[in-house]
């Protein structure tokens, strides 16, 4: 696979400080060596437990956190040597929250005009026609753009935030859990426009949510992050099949089926995710895996392909 997106043993450290004066200090290992790959045209689902590092590494690719080590390869160059306005321009994101990411007291056209501003792209007129364009994109109408985002429901405001993140024309779009905040019925028009919007311009996205049922409808490949490392990497056919990673098992095992008479069993995970000031030894998820045994604690485990186009961190496997 031809890597558009590359990540490279990519680490996030935050200092932290505490104590009297400050005196004190610790390191939160938010991202910890993720190594990943995306193709052109792909859609990447990462999903995991609040916490695990999803956010972090989404401001990683988009260049917003400076990496504590490793790389973010994008186009085959890294984002460090881009031009700052260049690569705006190629990768853009679609933030959780369509109340806060809006500015309130901006109308509509001017925020997804704002871009277009900036970068000095077209004429004023030229500019206005693009609003109306990308506004009739995402489902809304050109006389949407003389209102303010409080006069729109949440789903309608995604749509808008969505209609800011394509004004540049990118060829990368993050997606940091865009749905999270929207009933059911309305994701699941968010997810379709996505979709659609991928095959009419052959956007490449990496799409974060917790959710795992979301995934599994928009992603190709599915990579499972715990504690800042990837758990498990696979198509998202294979991953939701057949899971190999006891983690990636308990996950799955808390989705809703379809048919309530066909619940599988719940596996209930011990304890409560490990702080990242202070992860554990060995394999991260081993204090609560219900299959570690004496290896676990002792080595960490890394992510090795078992099966084509299947890679596994654990123990199990090696």
């Amino acid at each position: 696979m031809k890597a558009f997106l590359e990540l490279l043993n990519v680490t996030k450290h935050f200092k932290v400080t505490s104590g009297l004066l400050g005196l004190k200090s610790d390191l939160v290992r938010a991202v910890d060596g993720v190594n990943l790959t995306v193709a052109k045209g792909e859609t990447l689902g990462l999903v995991g437990e609040s916490g695990c590092g999803k956010s972090t590494l989404a401001k990683c690719i988009m260049g917003l956190e400076s990496v504590t080590s490793g790389e973010v390869v994008f186009q085959n160059q890294s984002i460090k040597t881009w031009d700052e306005k260049k690569l705006r321009q190629r990768i853009q994101m679609v933030f959780q929250d369509p109340y806060s990411s809006l500015n309130p007291r901006q109308k509509i056209g001017s925020i997804i005009r704002e871009g277009l501003d900036i970068h000095s792209i077209g004429t004023k007129e030229e500019r206005k026609e693009k609003v109306n364009e990308l506004l009739g994109l995402v489902g809304l109408r050109p006389e949407h753009g003389a209102r303010y985002p409080h006069e729109f429901s949440g789903g309608q405001r995604q749509r808008i935030a969505v209609a800011r993140t394509l004004a540049l024309s990118p060829q990368l779009i993050v997606c940091d859990e865009p749905v999270s905040a929207l009933d059911v019925s309305v994701q699941a028009q968010v997810i379709r426009m996505l979709k659609d919007l991928q095959q009419q311009f052959n956007l490449t996205y990496v799409f974060i949510s917790h959710d795992l049922s979301v995934v599994s409808h928009i992603s190709d490949r599915v990579a499972v992050m715990y504690l800042g490392r990837i758990m498990e990497l696979s198509s998202s056919e294979a991953l939701f099949a057949s899971p190999k990673h006891p983690y990636t098992e308990a996950l799955l095992s808390a989705v809703l089926p379809p048919d309530p008479n066909n619940q599988p069993e719940r596996i209930a995970l011990e304890g409560d995710l490990p702080s990242p000031m202070n992860p554990p030894t060995g394999c991260p998820f081993h204090p609560r895996c219900p299959k570690a045994f004496e290896k676990c604690p002792n080595a960490r485990p890394e992510l090795v392909e078992i099966e084509p186009g299947i890679k596994v961190a654990c123990w199990l496997y090696s």
